[in-house]
């Protein structure tokens, strides 16, 4: 039984995972630009309904499948009796287990990119929709703020990948 709920903490994780690395490639590949083509088109409908409809949503989505990621992340290294959290918070040096050093980069990337959604790229995107008053000079800030966060977590996600998936399956070079 305990194996049982081994895999499933180890499948929430996997599928949030999925969930928040996939929103985040949506926002820096598809809606960044989206709405950048919306807003040079004079003739066309503009970035509104994008703003109004779509951004919440995914970005509800994204900010929760972060915390879910993490935290499911957390509870699989605590009770997974191959791992620590202890190991992985100290990044293999408690302990001098290399699984515990390649999970814990990615997991410290991980945690850093957790940081960057709710403290950077979410109270600055909240702005950037109207869904808290902002001037425009703290709109243009908040904008350029959360376009770099968001980017900083693009380039963050491909080694936390990788040392995630390394922890298991080894380096691949």
């Amino acid at each position: 039984m305990e194996l049982f709920w081994l895999g499933i903490e180890r499948w929430i994780h996997f599928l949030s995972g999925v969930a928040w690395i996939g929103l985040l490639y949506y926002f820096n590949f598809v809606q960044t630009p989206a709405i950048a083509a919306a807003n040079a088109d004079s003739d066309g409908p503009g970035p509104a309904a994008i703003n109004k409809y779509v951004a919440p949503l995914a970005l509800l989505w994204f900010r929760w499948a972060a915390v879910v990621t993490w935290v499911s992340g957390a509870a699989y290294l605590i009770t997974a009796p191959h791992l620590s959290f202890w190991g992985a918070a100290t990044l293999g040096f408690a302990e001098g287990h290399q699984a515990s050093q390649l999970i814990g980069v990615g997991a410290w990337l991980g945690t850093i990119m957790l940081f960057n959604v709710w403290v950077l790229i979410w109270p600055n995107q909240k702005k950037v929709l109207g869904i808290v008053s902002a001037t425009d000079e703290e709109k243009n800030k908040a904008r350029r703020t959360a376009l770099l966060a968001s980017r900083t977590n693009t380039m963050l996600s491909l080694p936390m990948l990788l040392f995630m998936g390394a922890s298991s399956h080894g380096l691949p070079f």
